[in-house]
């Protein structure tokens, strides 16, 4: 079995969307001096390193992460590299989809400790095209399945539409394409417009 763990690591390095809270822990006891134990606060985003969007982050009346279907985060998983483009949406990808979770590795947001506003994106055409195969889930390894600038979010609407999960902010740099088996919860946030996850593939 191969285990490829594909969330970057959450430290004060990692970059944030703009204007967003970057990760920082404030250490309350510390057995270092003195205390009978560490305890440790985080301060961070919800949307933080690889995390679930839930649809109220898009949508005046989407449900919130803790209302998620769980099932959608756990099973078969298929990873699909694609070329592109700084900047550009996605809208084809060169393989036939099978599975009914779709991780797309665009390599255009390689460092995620170095936030840059010309990755990837993909397009709404394409999430259409994946409902139609029967995807429940896309995953990108980028901040937003829309691009940078984008104020309406039409990939978010699209995957709204179609009751499509998302998952953001994936590392797939390392991992051949192919079918894996995807296990990326999301925490049982009450209220919360999204969660982090430890996302990871695991070879069947």
């Amino acid at each position: 079995m191969v285990l490829y763990d594909i969330t970057p690591m959450v430290s004060p390095r990692l970059a944030v969307w703009p204007g967003d809270t970057a990760p920082h822990r404030e250490v309350l006891l510390d057995l270092g001096q003195g205390d009978s134990v560490t305890l440790s606060t985080l301060h961070a985003t919800v949307h933080l390193g690889a995390h679930a969007d839930a649809p109220s982050h898009y949508a005046p009346a989407g449900g919130s992460i803790d209302q998620a279907d769980l099932t959608r985060y756990l099973g078969c998983c298929q990873v699909v590299r694609v070329a592109t483009v700084p900047g550009a949406r996605v809208a084809r990808l060169p393989v036939p989809i099978t599975e009914p979770r779709v991780l797309i590795a665009t390599g255009s947001y390689p460092n995620p400790e170095c936030f840059t506003e010309d990755f990837a994106a993909l397009d709404p055409s394409l999430i259409d095209g994946l409902h139609a195969a029967g995807v429940r889930l896309v995953g990108i390894d980028t901040p937003s399945v829309d691009l940078f600038a984008s104020k309406d979010l039409p990939t978010h609407g699209a995957c709204l539409r179609h009751d499509i999960r998302i998952l953001e902010g994936l590392v797939l740099a390392e991992v051949p394409a192919g079918v894996y088996e995807l296990i990326a919860l999301p925490l049982r946030l009450e209220g919360f417009d999204a969660s982090p996850v430890r996302a990871v593939l695991r070879s069947l």
